[in-house]
């Protein structure tokens, strides 16, 4: 794939997962109440304002302030870049993986942008499951993150059944 149609495939997954990710983070801060969580569709969804400042289901809440600014800003500020290079210059990619590899660097930019502007938090606001199993409390961009994670999964696996 040539490195314009790479460009142009990051700008555009970047540019629409960080500004879906970021209206949705300022709807949830200027209209839902911190710390309540408020129930539709028989519990099965629940949105509520909530500041996370670990990973994913808040792992990492419990370390020093100084450690969670090196790991989470520093090394994911350095991944991210890393990640930009290798979509830019591997020319041997497709579509798919440039859009899935694209889908993780948008949805940790737009948790990194949250990082840097807000002390240290990410904005996480939705939570989905039935009964007692219920998903963490995440966000559009851990979606984005997830489904470019699974997207590379299954090329992968599609190449490896074809032999491709």
């Amino acid at each position: 794939m040539d490195v314009w149609k790479r460009i142009l495939t990051i700008f555009i997954v970047t540019i629409s997962c960080v500004g879906c990710d970021q209206s949705t983070k300022l709807l949830a801060s200027n209209y839902l109440p911190k710390g309540q969580m408020s129930s539709y569709l028989n519990d099965i969804f629940r949105i509520g304002y909530i500041e996370n400042t670990g990973a994913f289901l808040g792992l990492g809440n419990n370390l020093s302030e100084g450690t969670r600014f090196w790991i989470f800003v520093v090394l994911v500020g350095a991944f991210l870049s890393g990640l930009l290079i290798y979509l830019i210059i591997n020319s041997k990619q497709h579509l798919s993986s440039v859009t899935a590899f694209s889908l993780i660097f948008s949805g940790g930019l737009s948790n990194f942008y949250d990082r840097v502007v807000n002390n240290g938090a990410v904005i996480d606001f939705l939570n989905i499951g039935v009964g007692s199993l219920r998903t963490g409390i995440f966000n559009v961009a851990d979606i984005a993150i997830m489904f470019g994670v699974f997207m590379l999964f299954f090329v992968s696996s599609d190449k490896s059944v074809t032999g491709s």
